[in-house]
């Protein structure tokens, strides 16, 4: 039976990891129970089954946390930068040595197909690569001096402790794109998991937390499971947090901003997604069907990469739909847990109203439901919320699709000439990930100039999910504009210093001004 399996599987990674029924939900160098009344109750999607209960923090709790991660920041900052990224490197090797049993718990709580599960952990585990080459390469820039006998460059320094709020989507992965950047720049971290993932935070947290002993690294890894109402407030309101990375829903994102703002602190914001992809009639068809349907169905649908809206080119429209249509036919639908599965839960009963009112009002304003649209009771996963994948044709007068609907929703759109994909594709508040499947270079290049794309990750023949980590994610508009892992995200880690010497015998000033005194 699947409930078994569920239960089965809990047991035996529990076991290994050393979780228990009943977790606390605070870390900052040792473990320590929450004295708010209040628990955390990890529920899995996939059949219901009760995983954790959860200690939730108090303001008291919290505070306590930050104190602890100040004198971390304070040790910690010392270290040399190489240093710092070699600990990081133990960090990854640990976690790699607990891969299946972390990407299993990520499984049971979210809901991810296996291979999803084990690619999460995966993706902490390559970030902690790149993060040992990184410690290497903060580079600062020389500047040449209008003075003479003057030297001018520039330093990085490390900011302080840095705020990050995880969504549940990707409960552990988003977590080290911030937190092992943050560390080889020489932060501390506090991280407040979605209440939807408390669990994969905690098992991350209990890996993480053992080398930073065998280590003794100053904890500079602290962990605190709250509502975000609570904990998520404080932390963007409190000074004593620089910068607060921020991934969840563009509501949230706009309070977490303000908060941030008004005390001058920095906000990294990673908002919603409403990506849409282009299928041209001179793209390969296998390429771009096999791309499509990656970006509209990995992680069912609640990835803020998630392909929801496909922009085909009228001449094969009826086709490429048709063949669309077929492909979602054969989906397998169901238990994460068997490797046949392709597509697992929504996270839980809220999700599966907002995907069937979503589908309602897309009706209501003109769109056609092509394939799926339904609620899924599955046997023996009664208890589990599953949906049908849905395709539905639309429109400009389908407002519905400028929403991020986290679900897997496909709206598919028809379209004469690059130039209207383009303005459609651009046409949503948000701008994270686009793609355009097509052979013509100089649809490529239209898709790739200042007038096409506006969002901050742009493919070209392959899937809009999926980013790699030596790349700086983020993106435009609603999206928040942060930048989060590769490229020069680390940047936003720390305080960049000017710095000028004066090595001669005079003192000249800059722009020729001249200052006597008497």
């Amino acid at each position: 039976m699947d409930v078994s399996q569920v239960e089965k599987v809990k047991e035996e990674v529990f076991n290994r990891l050393g979780i228990s029924a009943t977790e606390n939900g605070i870390f900052s160098g040792s473990w320590k129970k929450g004295k708010s009344s209040r628990t955390i109750r990890s529920i899995s999607p996939i059949d219901g089954t009760n995983l954790c209960s959860i200690d939730q923090a108090t303001e008291n709790d919290y505070n306590s946390v930050v104190s602890t991660s100040v004198k971390a920041f304070e040790e910690w900052s010392q270290v040399p930068a190489p240093k710092r990224g070699e600990f990081i490197k133990k960090v990854s090797d640990a976690l790699e040595n607990s891969k299946k049993d972390l990407g299993l718990i990520v499984s049971l709580e979210i809901g991810k197909v296996i291979s999803e599960g084990q690619g999460e952990i995966q993706e902490m585990i390559d970030i902690g690569h790149y993060a040992l080459g990184l410690s290497r390469q903060l580079f600062g820039l020389t500047m040449a001096s209008e003075r003479p006998f003057h030297r001018m460059y520039e330093q990085w320094l490390p900011v302080g402790p840095v705020g990050v709020i995880s969504a549940f989507n990707f409960p552990s992965s988003v977590w080290s794109w911030n937190s092992f950047i943050a560390a080889v720049c020489g932060d501390s971290v506090i991280w407040k998991p979605s209440s939807k993932a408390a669990l994969s935070a905690i098992a991350v947290t209990k890996v993480v937390a053992s080398v930073m002993e065998k280590e003794s690294v100053p904890p500079i890894f602290s962990t605190i499971c709250g509502g975000g109402a609570e904990i998520g407030e404080l932390l963007s309101k409190d000074p004593r947090i620089p910068v607060v990375s921020f991934t969840g829903s563009v509501a949230t994102g706009k309070i977490i901003s303000k908060n941030v703002a008004e005390r001058l602190g920095r906000s990294i914001l990673e908002l919603g997604g409403n990506n849409g992809v282009i299928v041209s009639s001179k793209a390969d068809r296998s390429i771009s069907m096999k791309g499509l349907l990656f970006g509209a169905l990995a992680t069912a649908g609640q990835r803020c990469t998630t392909t929801r809206r496909a922009i085909i080119e009228s001449t094969i429209y009826k086709s490429f739909t048709s063949d669309l249509i077929q492909a979602y036919s054969s989906v397998n639908i169901g238990n994460p847990l068997k490797s046949e599965t392709l597509v697992g839960p929504l996270i839980d009963e809220s999700a599966v109203k907002t995907y069937q009112k979503t589908v309602s009002e897309a009706v209501k304003q003109g769109g056609k439901v092509l394939s799926g649209g339904n609620i899924l009771k599955i046997k023996g996963l009664e208890n589990g919320y599953y949906v049908e994948p849905t395709i539905i044709e639309a429109n400009d007068k389908v407002t519905i699709s400028n929403d991020e609907t986290f679900a897997p929703i496909l709206y598919v759109f028809k379209y004469e000439k690059i130039e209207e994909a383009i303005k459609i594709h651009n046409s949503v508040p948000q701008g994270l990930s686009s793609a355009i499947f097509t052979n013509d270079i100089r649809e490529e290049e239209a898709f790739l100039s200042s007038s096409g794309s506006d969002c901050g990750i742009a493919n070209v023949n392959t899937s809009t999910a999926g980013a790699e980590i030596g790349g700086a994610f983020g993106g435009e508009k609603n999206t928040g504009g942060g930048r989060e892992s590769g490229s020069d995200a680390w940047k936003g880690y720390m305080r960049r210093q000017t710095v000028s010497k004066n090595y001669g015998k005079t003192l000249p000033l800059s722009q020729n001004v001249e200052f006597r005194i008497s």
